[in-house]
């Protein structure tokens, strides 16, 4: 365990292929060196954490909206207060949700309560070569994205032409004036270049001044001094929100019915389905969808047969209407930047 604590940060807008990254990292992590993960998802109901591979994996997850935001700022604080104070892990990867601005991260990670003991690497941007251009004329979030970020991985390839990559990167050039670019697919890039740990974490050993833990409420008052600061960034880039409904269907062509009909609007769309053959993921990116068998154990998912929308607020009458044509239950629509 070093006295430094690395943090890689992913991000990348709804779709783009962050888990299948951050599945990638931990694959190839050393075996030897504690690793935590953030897995921050808009919706009320998380499904990317189900999604995350392997055994034993140390993981916080934070749902209802962007830990970059005030609608969750303060759990992603106390998160990161947890860490330094008990699990002092060697990496934190944090997995961004994809309508988040990440600009005040760098300043996040040096607030004093933490002692010095988180240290920025990298900031991944996942970009979807098939649905950037279309998104990136709508939502906010993706130009704050590459704003901040310093290396790209133009992912999904295989779908796009070379005209489609080439405008990409002129989009993102934009913003910086040498960015590191990655053409793949399924997000496979050579992560030795971002991840050498064995010497890094060596060198991250060095000493640090103890604070005494503070006690909850100094903790929170902490943050209540913090969400005051003027110059804090917690306004949502886009206004989006999600719903979540319930399937008891037992044809899962009434699932592929509803993605058929879905309005052109929602951005995303993800969930397990059963129609008593076997688990599916029902995977969908703006008017791109598939429901494809899953290996994953039965006893890992926490809601079967429950699919999360996320749009703007105008296309939620548009998925009710859809969920119509089969046996689909609402569950309500969450607003995470509205206190109730």
């Amino acid at each position: 365990m070093s006295d430094r604590t690395q943090v890689y940060l992913i991000t990348g807008f709804l779709g783009a292929g962050k888990t299948t990254f951050l599945n990638r990292i931990i694959e190839t992590f050393p075996k030897d060196k504690k690793m935590t993960l953030l897995v921050n998802e808009f919706g009320e109901i998380g499904v990317d954490g189900t999604l995350v591979e392997g055994d034993d994996i140390d993981m916080m997850e934070i749902s209802k909206g962007s830990i970059f935001c005030v609608c969750v700022k303060t759990d992603f604080i106390k998160g990161l207060y947890e860490l330094n104070a008990t699990v002092k892990p060697d990496v934190l990867l944090i997995e961004s949700t994809g309508v988040a601005n990440p600009s005040d991260l760098k300043k996040d990670l040096k607030l004093p309560i933490f002692n010095d003991r988180f240290v920025f690497k990298e900031q991944f941007c996942v970009i979807d070569a098939a649905h950037f251009l279309d998104a990136y004329q709508v939502y906010a979030s993706l130009e704050k994205q590459i704003a901040s970020s310093t290396t790209f991985i133009i992912n999904k390839v295989d779908l796009v032409g070379t005209e489609t990559i080439e405008k990409i990167k002129h989009i993102i050039g934009q913003f910086h004036p040498d960015p590191q670019f990655f053409e793949t697919s399924y997000a496979d890039i050579p992560l030795n270049r971002f991840f050498d740990l064995g010497l890094a974490l060596d060198q991250n050993k060095l000493a640090r001044q103890a604070s005494p833990p503070m006690t909850e409420e100094a903790l929170d008052q902490f943050l209540e001094d913090m969400l005051d600061s003027p110059d804090l960034e917690i306004t949502p880039p886009d206004t989006l929100v999600s719903t979540a409904y319930r399937w008891r269907g037992d044809d899962l062509e009434q699932v592929r019915q509803l993605a058929r009909i879905l309005p052109s609007a929602v951005v995303r769309a993800k969930g397990f389905v059963d129609a008593g053959r076997g688990m599916h993921i029902f995977n969908y990116v703006m008017g791109t969808w598939t429901v494809e068998p899953t290996d994953i154990p039965l006893d890992k998912i926490q809601h079967k047969n429950v699919v999360v929308f996320i749009g703007p607020p105008e296309s939620m009458d548009g998925i009710a209407e859809a969920a119509q044509a089969g046996d689909w239950t609402g569950q309500g629509v969450f607003q995470p930047y509205i206190a109730d």
